[in-house]
């Protein structure tokens, strides 16, 4: 609006605090409760060290430790030789013993690994974003509100999650754009499943705190955003609403806001804390983490391919272009989906524009992941076959394939069972050619007049048969019809 400022993106300022599960884990951080706690009843796998009871000790998991410093290696961030936990303290229910055993980087506190980056690609330009540090903590319980968290009446709390090992990721102040933001989590996401320590199905599993200030106005917290697209929409409802407040010559408070995902607006939970007011203090129950220079390059020597070298591979070994890859590499499930399915047929520019055309489209709408599907490599494979061999269509195939998606059925199987097998008698599309020619007159005399207006009865031909006519064979029928009608004309 005129008069109004309008931040560019360099004045926006963008860091994320990203909590990851360590989901191959299979006990919690620091006892041996199960971690596989999803489909299970409220506060059944929970111990009297998850729950903070007086006189229980904790213990930590070494193998957490390990995949700490492998997710540094993999994000080239250098490892801490000695760190400690801290003991972050907070009245909140989520954490029953009053305070979160963390790390800490300052007063003396070391976290897990310091520095590195992740390079992300945005409008064809590559940047790195910093990362500030990593930092071994346990997740704490889940909090239950009845509605909105500002209207509900009571609050439930469910400690099977809590104790669970997180890994928080903090970057730099390195990103401009909410869009950005959505990027760098899905390239993070996807070094994280490369790496094998964390899966981004599992509910939860990936969560964010977003801090977003503009140029004119204080930093502030967004807590607890769930997804990759809640992350851009709530970083877009809130650049909006300090824009908006800036421009009145109003003031942005430094606070903490929680985001709404049903009514997609941030809510003010509290005045932003300071460091002081968590009380920060080394944790006398644990002894400091020592990582030797013998494990770190033990535990390098067993990293796995990463998105960006697994993505020059694809394009190098099976030519196809580099958008292609990117998009495949963005999920380590997708990626070893086409790679199965060029195992089994030898085409793979074919294949990859099935599995990021209409399979993604398929995939998306049903809010599934690739591994949460019925598709099978053989699957997809079997319904390209089909094509190849003239049974179907690549418009028939486009019906087939969200068949195959929902129920994992053989492609065949449901062509024959739909009645989809491509028509390819030219006696039976020429009967179709001569019913549509006689319900369809003005288009008949519109191609007679017009080469180009052949195609509109070409597409009810189409239309009629489901897709089942064979292309070529119908124009061909179509346009000896308007030659034999231009004759007697």
């Amino acid at each position: 609006m005129p008069g109004k400022s309008i931040h560019r993106l360099k004045d926006v300022l963008i860091g994320l605090e990203v909590h990851c599960q360590l989901t191959n884990l299979k006990t919690k951080l620091f006892c041996g409760c199960s971690t596989d706690y999803r489909r299970d009843p409220p506060n059944t796998h929970v111990c009297p060290v998850c729950l903070g009871i007086p006189g229980s000790l904790p213990t930590v998991n070494r193998k957490a430790i390990e995949d700490a410093v492998v997710v540094s290696l993999g994000l080239d961030s250098q490892v801490s030789k000695t760190s400690y936990f801290f003991r972050k303290n907070y009245y909140y229910p989520d954490m029953s013993k009053n305070f979160q055993i963390s790390q800490y980087d300052r007063a003396g506190g070391i976290p897990i690994s310091r520095g590195g980056g992740v390079e992300i690609q945005v409008n064809h330009a590559h940047r790195k974003i910093r990362i500030t540090r990593l930092q071994l903590e346990e997740d704490p319980a889940k909090l239950v509100h009845l509605g909105p968290i500002d209207s509900s009446p009571y609050t439930l709390v469910d400690y099977n999650r809590a104790g669970v090992a997180l890994l928080e990721i903090v970057t730099e102040p390195d990103l401009h754009s909410p869009t950005e933001a959505r990027i760098f989590l899905q390239k993070l996401r996807s070094i994280l499943e490369h790496l094998g320590v964390s899966d981004g199905r599992f509910e939860g599993s990936m969560r964010c705190d977003a801090n977003i200030s503009l140029s004119g106005g204080k930093r502030v917290e967004v807590k607890n955003i769930s997804s990759f697209k809640e992350v851009e929409r709530a970083l877009n409802f809130e650049m909006t609403r300090q824009q908006s407040l800036l421009s009145r010559g109003s003031t942005v408070s430094m606070e903490t806001r929680h985001w709404d995902e049903a009514r997609r607006l941030t809510i003010s939970l509290r005045s932003k804390e300071a460091e002081h007011d968590y009380r920060y203090f080394p944790e006398p129950d644990l002894v400091p983490i020592v990582v030797s220079e013998e494990w770190v390059k033990e535990l390098a020597s067993t990293l796995p391919e990463l998105p960006d070298s697994r993505r020059d591979r694809l394009v190098s070994t099976y030519h196809i272009p580099v958008y292609d890859a990117t998009v495949l590499t963005g999920v380590k499930a997708l990626a070893d989906f086409f790679e199965d399915c060029v195992a089994l047929y030898s085409d793979a520019k074919a294949i990859s524009n099935w599995v990021i055309g209409d399979l993604l489209r398929w995939l998306h709408e049903g809010d599934l992941g690739i591994d949460a599907s019925k598709i099978t490599p053989k699957a997809l494979v079997g319904m390209i076959t089909l094509i190849d061999e003239g049974v179907i269509s690549g418009k028939i195939a486009k019906k087939v394939l969200p068949e195959i998606v929902r129920t994992g059925r053989p492609p065949r199987e449901i062509v024959e069972e739909k009645d989809l097998l491509r028509m390819g008698s030219p006696k039976e599309i020429e009967g179709v050619v001569n019913h549509v020619f006689t319900e369809n007159p003005k288009a008949v005399q519109d191609a007679l007049a017009d080469e180009k207006a052949i195609h509109y009865l070409v597409g009810q031909v189409m239309k009629a048969t489901r897709g089942r006519a064979d292309p070529e064979l119908t124009n061909q029928i179509v346009k000896e019809k308007l030659e034999q009608l231009g004759a007697l004309g």
